[in-house]
C-alpha cells in the first residue's frame, strides 16, 4: 500500500494554505474559481481523501448532522430476510399474485419526508457535513432520537415527533431545529410554512365557485400540527364568509388515500357536497377515486382540492388543485439553521417561514 496523501501534500501541490484546502472541500463556493480548480486538481492527482475523524478531533465536532423522523411504515412487521442463513432455501425468481389495492403505497407522510430528506442531504453536502438519519419506528421511549443525538453536532426533528421534555434535554447538549411547526414559546430554531394562510386563500377560491352551504372538509389526524393549522385556515375563511364551521360537514382521515376514499363514500351516502376541501393530496385523490366509482363527476358535480403538491396531484385525472409545499427547501433551510447555530451558538432563536404556492387545476374549475 502506498502512503496516503495528507492535506499538507495537497496544499503544497496547489500552492495554497491548508486552510484554503479545507475551505474548498467544505464550502467550495466561498473560494475563487481559479483557486478552487487548482486545489481540486491536486486532490484528484494525489487521491486525497479527507479524514473526518481527524477533523472532528481538531474541531471538537463530528461533522455530522442528524435528521430524526418518527416511524410511519410497518416494515418491522415484514418477514425477516437473512441472505446468509445456512438453512436458506432456494426460491423462485418471481411470483404472480393478486395484489391489494394499496400494496406498495408508502405512508403519505413519507412522501413528504422523502423530499425533505433530499433537501437536507443536498445542503449538508454543500455545507461540508454528513447527514445521519434516524427513524423511531416502534420506539415509544424515544431511544432512537437519544442515540442519534449522541453522535451528531446538531439535530433536526419533525414537529411533535419527540416529547417536549426529551427535546428540551437534548437541546441542552446540541442545537435543535424543529421542522414544520411554529415556535411554541421554546428556544429552538424553526423552519415552517404558512399552512393556515394558504388554506384560507384556497378555501376562498372554492367558496367563489361552490355552494357554501354544501361544503365538506376532510381533516387530518388529531395529532398533526400541519392538519391543525390547515383546519384553522379553513375555519377562518368560512368565518370571514359568515359561515359557521359547525355548519360544514367535517370528516377526519389519516392522510392516506384509503381514508380519503372511505370519507368520500360516507359523504356520498349523506348526499355528495358541492365541494370537498381535503387537508392533503392523498386524501383528496382517494376521494376522487370514490366519486368516480359512484358516477359523480369531478369537477362538474363536486369540486375537490388537496394540499402538499405531491407529484401524483399533477398526474391525476382530473389534475388536482392543491397547495405546493417547498419540501426540498424545508430540508435545506433546516440544515442552514443548524450550520448557523453551530457558528453562532448565542444567537437569538430564528423562525424561517417558507412560501407556499396555490396551484389551481382542473379539479376545482367551474365547468364551462
Amino acid at each position: 500500500m502506498t502512503k496516503k496523501a495528507t492535506v499538507y501534500d495537497v496544499a503544497e501541490r496547489a500552492g495554497v494554505s491548508i486552510a484554503t484546502v479545507s475551505r474548498v472541500l467544505r464550502q467550495p463556493d466561498a473560494v475563487r474559481p481559479v483557486t478552487r480548480e487548482r486545489v481540486l486538481d491536486a486532490v484528484a492527482a494525489l487521491g486525497y481523501v479527507p479524514s473526518g475523524s481527524a477533523r472532528g478531533l481538531a474541531e471538537r465536532r463530528t461533522g455530522v448532522l442528524g435528521l430524526y423522523f418518527p416511524g410511519f411504515d410497518a416494515s418491522e412487521d415484514a418477514p425477516v430476510l437473512d441472505v446468509l442463513a445456512e438453512d436458506r432455501v432456494e426460491v423462485p425468481p418471481f411470483t404472480v399474485e393478486q395484489a391489494p389495492a394499496d400494496v406498495g403505497m408508502p405512508h403519505p407522510t413519507m412522501l413528504f419526508l422523502d423530499e425533505v430528506l433530499r433537501g437536507a442531504e443536498l445542503e449538508a453536502w454543500k455545507q461540508g457535513f454528513v447527514l445521519m438519519i434516524g427513524v423511531g419506528r416502534g420506539d415509544p421511549a424515544r431511544e432512537t432520537v437519544r442515540d442519534i443525538a449522541g453522535r451528531v453536532d446538531g439535530l433536526m426533528v419533525l414537529a411533535q415527533s419527540v416529547p417536549d421534555d426529551v427535546l428540551a434535554r437534548l437541546a441542552q447538549r446540541i442545537p435543535v431545529v424543529v421542522l414544520s411547526g411554529p415556535a411554541r414559546g421554546d428556544s429552538y430554531d424553526h423552519v415552517t410554512v404558512s399552512n393556515a394562510e394558504a388554506m384560507s386563500e384556497l378555501t376562498r377560491l372554492v367558496l367563489a365557485q361552490a355552494d357554501p352551504g354544501r361544503l365538506a372538509f376532510l381533516a387530518g389526524p388529531e395529532d398533526s400540527p400541519d392538519g391543525a393549522q390547515r383546519w384553522e385556515g379553513f375555519a377562518a375563511a368560512m368565518a370571514e364568509a359568515g359561515i359557521a364551521a359547525d355548519d360544514v360537514t367535517v370528516l377526519r382521515g389519516d392522510f392516506t388515500r384509503a381514508s380519503g376514499h372511505r370519507a368520500a363514500e360516507e359523504l356520498i351516502a349523506r348526499g355528495a357536497p358541492a365541494a370537498l376541501v381535503a387537508a392533503n393530496d392523498q386524501m383528496a385523490l382517494g376521494a376522487i377515486d370514490a366519486f368516480r366509482s359512484a358516477g359523480i363527476r369531478v369537477p362538474d358535480d363536486v369540486r375537490v382540492t388537496g394540499f402538499d403538491g405531491i407529484e401524483a396531484a399533477a398526474l391525476s385525472r382530473p389534475t388536482l388543485t392543491t397547495v405546493r409545499q417547498p419540501m426540498i427547501d424545508l430540508g435545506r433551510a433546516a440544515v442552514q439553521l443548524l450550520a448557523r447555530r453551530l457558528e453562532q451558538p448565542e444567537a437569538d432563536p430564528m423562525t424561517v417561514r417558507l412560501p407556499l404556492q396555490i396551484l389551481v387545476r382542473e379539479s376545482s374549475q367551474r365547468p364551462e
